[in-house]
């Protein structure tokens, strides 16, 4: 039996695990971390932000996570995200998820899934 994206990611503690670490790769990555350094004078929204994407990563990936946030366009609405700015973050979680060594499928999978919310998030 072929194992879901939830179980290659780690299931629930790889998947809080990888959001740790993208979320500080987003804060260190210049092209991205004015949007994410804000929350570092706000550690309860952190936590906030950090317990919502991961119950959305588990449960876009076939855990049995509810997500129960705000939609992807709603999240993002008014942000005006470029084209550099979407691309940065997508490299830091891909370079997050080979530094966790999750498979290449899985990798794939994630990228896959990640460029299918660009619409949403890229949204003006």
């Amino acid at each position: 039996m072929e194992r879901t994206l939830y179980d290659r990611l780690g299931g629930k503690p790889g998947i809080a695990a990888l959001v740790d670490d993208v979320i500080e790769a987003h804060m260190k990555n210049p092209v991205i971390q004015a949007r994410f350094l804000p929350y570092l004078e706000m550690p309860d929204r952190l936590e906030t932000a950090k317990a919502h994407l991961c119950d959305f990563f588990g449960a876009g990936s076939g855990g049995p996570e509810t997500y129960t946030g705000r939609s992807m366009v709603e999240a993002h609405r008014g942000m005006n995200i470029s084209a550099g700015e979407y691309l940065a973050a997508m490299e830091d979680i891909m370079t997050t998820l080979e530094a966790h060594d999750i498979d290449e499928q899985a990798r794939k999978d994630v990228l896959m899934i990640s460029f299918s919310l660009r619409p949403e998030i890229m949204r003006q």
